[in-house]
């Protein structure tokens, strides 16, 4: 590996301070927050601001924001993003962590389809594949698809005439019931399906999102019910949301603390 360039990482340092407080930053706020030398960040900021990483803010002598150079790249960035590459990629990490199936899936009307599957290495486990398609509102990635989606964009979805299929005698086949259903995942964060697409299997879910912070997809943890607790349910709970949280990352989503 090469030898890092010090003034290229003090420059990147002063660009990513502005992803916190206001956005704006003066020369000052500069050398207080990195303590380096003034006449070091003052031929910095010269520099960002001729290639238009930072410009003046308009009305504020001597503050900065970001300029249009950082969306440009982060735009082609999110542009060249896979879902189902990187979806594949923590799903092989959240499934070596707790050796369980693991599946990322998106919404498509009232069906979810899996993007991407890695297996547990148990002899017992869920059978499914990428691609498959299933119910939405049978399994735990698509209850909180459901979840995420607009009041007005939900009952366009799932009206409440809609016949709901049962995929097992656990599935929620009423719309009244599967809203009461979502409602509380809204407030939980968090979808469980109690075998209600396969009566040997239990699942958790969390939701997936994107740089604008929209839900674009879930990861959910598939258990078969011999390896099944309510403790487990709620290690696995943490696990899904932590695995979801780093492909929303990887997605360019940035949680507010």
């Amino acid at each position: 590996m090469g030898r890092l360039v010090p003034a290229v990482t003090r420059a990147l340092d002063i660009l990513e301070l502005f992803l916190d407080g206001d956005g704006t930053l003066s020369a000052p706020d500069i050398v207080r927050k990195l303590q380096l030398p003034r006449t070091t960040v003052h031929e910095l900021v010269t520099t960002l601001a001729a290639r238009s990483y930072i410009v003046p803010v308009p009305g504020q002598p001597g503050r900065y924001r970001l300029g249009v150079r950082p969306y440009q790249l982060g735009s082609r960035y999110a542009e060249q993003l896979d879902l189902a590459a990187e979806g594949q990629q923590v799903a092989r990490s959240v499934a070596e962590t707790c050796d369980e199936t693991v599946h990322v899936a998106i919404l498509e009307g009232t069906d979810v389809i899996y993007i991407a599957k890695v297996d547990s290495t148990h002899a017992v486990r869920m059978v499914s594949a990428a691609g498959r398609r299933l119910p939405a509102h049978c399994t735990s990635v698509g209850k909180m698809l459901l979840a995420s989606l607009p009041e007005h964009e939900l009952a366009v979805r799932v009206p409440d005439e809609a016949e709901l299929v049962a995929m097992t005698p656990n599935s929620i086949t009423d719309p009244g019931a599967l809203r009461e259903a979502l409602a509380e995942i809204r407030e939980r964060g968090i979808a469980v399906e109690n075998r209600e697409s396969n009566p040997d299997v239990s699942c958790v879910a969390a939701p997936v999102r994107d740089r604008t912070g929209q839900v674009v997809a879930a990861l959910s943890i598939s258990v078969p019910m011999i390896r099944w607790s309510e403790d487990r349910r709620g290690e696995l709970e943490q696990l899904a949301a932590k695995g979801a949280a780093e492909l929303s990352e990887r997605l360019g989503h940035r949680s507010v603390a």
